[in-house]
């Protein structure tokens, strides 16, 4: 078991990593709204990715290669995921009109509210696996039947107008025409009401819900250790934000991801039953091993990854989709836009 202490807990990774590179990502969006480039995109992703890396390098000297190795392997997976959720990022954001100026800030809140409820997960998790073995066999069983649902419908978009607590405040609250500065309420004629803005963090909110359901049972199947799993997701998410910046204009391009992301959560779901089947019922059933994990999904990022630039190249017309867990009924056309193709 992996010892780490209360202090390492508290200091060296929430208050003195998480907690500050939060603040800082929340000063920048409140204090500066502003259309963020590619060249301070690309720095703060290369920033992020230097902080995950450094923080790994460090964790496997001080605990040890076989911890280093399920760091990197757990951040991997959840780096890669965490790819999924910018599609869907991208979808909110044009789904809504978010004016550029201040997608920087939904995208961080959304950050936030991402790490509290993996938090959540996590300690869960955690608790359910420590307390009762055959949850490893539930979790791979889950993770098979995401990765199930995700190839079947690969090619399709979420419907974020369908999501339950957009209908539901769209229905209960008064909103705004407008986004009012980027302000979440404001009064108007002595009335509170929210803006667009309000809406969005919801949407963000509960579709970072979903993938929670996914992604901790993921890494739980590449290390059982609480800690880790809590600091791969922080840094993969920490980065999220200017990952999107960075890369939204490429995403469309990644036309095999969500296969390939499909297969990742099956393999680690198989994982999981094995190890369960190792503890609970025999133990020369073989397990597999954390850096047999971490090449395989290192393989299937890079083939997926480059297939995709291969098909769109010689198919400009392949488009990407998140993928999603449930068919969607084909939206009907617009009323006008069918009069006018009539």
């Amino acid at each position: 078991m992996l010892d780490i202490s209360a202090l390492t807990w508290t200091v060296t990774v929430t208050i003195t990593l998480i907690l500050a590179l939060l603040a800082v990502d929340l000063t920048l969006a409140a204090a500066r709204p502003h259309r963020v480039g590619f060249g301070e995109a690309t720095t703060w992703s290369v920033f992020y990715i230097l902080v995950a890396v450094g923080f790994g390098i460090w964790f496997a000297a001080r605990y040890g290669g076989e911890f280093g190795t399920e760091y990197f392997a757990g951040y991997i997976v959840e780096k890669s995921l965490s790819v999924d959720n910018l599609f869907v990022f991208v979808i909110i954001m044009s789904t809504f009109a978010v004016p550029a100026e201040h997608q920087h800030k939904v995208l961080t809140f959304g950050i936030v509210l991402a790490l509290v409820m993996r938090a959540i997960f996590i300690a869960l998790g955690a608790t359910l696996l420590a307390l009762f073995s055959f949850m490893f066999l539930l979790f791979g069983l889950l993770l098979i039947y995401t990765a199930v649902q995700l190839f079947r419908h690969r090619d399709e978009d979420p419907d974020i107008e369908d999501n339950v607590m957009v209908k539901a405040a769209r229905r209960l609250l008064p909103i705004t025409g407008d986004y009012v500065g980027g302000k979440l309420t404001v009064r108007v004629d002595g009335r509170r009401m929210v803006t667009p803005l309000f809406i969005v963090l919801l949407a963000i909110g509960s579709i970072d819900l979903l993938f929670a359901l996914d992604s901790i049972p993921a890494v739980f199947g590449v290390t059982r250790e609480p800690y880790i799993v809590f600091v791969a997701n922080a840094f993969a998410l920490l980065g999220l934000r200017a990952l999107f910046f960075l890369v939204k204009g490429l995403l469309d391009r990644l036309v095999y991801l969500s296969a390939g992301l499909a297969l990742i959560l099956a393999f680690i779901g198989v994982k999981l039953i094995l190890h369960w089947a190792h503890v609970d019922v025999h133990e020369a059933i073989p397990e597999i091993p954390t850096p047999l994990s971490l090449a395989v999904i290192a393989l299937v990022l890079a083939v997926v990854t480059v297939a995709s630039l291969i098909k769109t190249r010689h198919d400009p017309t392949a488009k990407a989709h998140p993928g999603s867990l449930r068919a969607h009924p084909p939206k009907s056309a617009d009323p006008e836009q069918e009069a006018g193709a009539r």
